[in-house]
């Protein structure tokens, strides 16, 4: 069976945890997309969020209270659900879940820690553990 296609959204404050915990899902079998490491010099970032969107399994969306006004999280998640995408949100510890948009709210969501850890949580729901 091959290993789902993980699509990684976050923002820019988020980077540097974003990037450990997409190498963390990388050394786990899963192939993901981050843009950090997908999108090239000079490429059209729209075209490659577009294309990363398109050819993932499952979108991952790194929330903190300055994502929740983002057009991108909106355009992102709302590309996500239409093309029928599992969505899954990682919330820091304390977030107040009420704050989530409707469609990351109705979905079970997972707390923010280490990378590894929340790679491996992820992990988890894909095998039904």
């Amino acid at each position: 069976m091959a290993k789902p296609r993980v699509f990684v959204s976050y923002s820019h404050k988020e980077a540097a945890w974003a990037k450990e915990f997409a190498q963390a899902l990388s050394q786990r079998g899963l192939q993901v997309w981050i843009d950090q490491l997908a999108v090239q010099a000079g490429e059209s970032i729209r075209e490659a969020v577009e294309k990363g969107l398109r050819e993932s399994d499952i979108f991952v969306t790194l929330i903190d209270p300055s994502t929740l006004s983002s057009p991108s999280l909106f355009f992102e998640l709302g590309a996500a659900i239409g093309l029928g995408k599992r969505v899954v949100a990682v919330v820091p510890e304390d977030f107040d879940s009420s704050q989530l948009p409707l469609p990351l709210r109705t979905r079970r969501f997972l707390i923010k820690r280490a990378p590894e850890v929340t790679a491996d949580e992820l992990l988890g729901i894909e095998q039904g553990i």
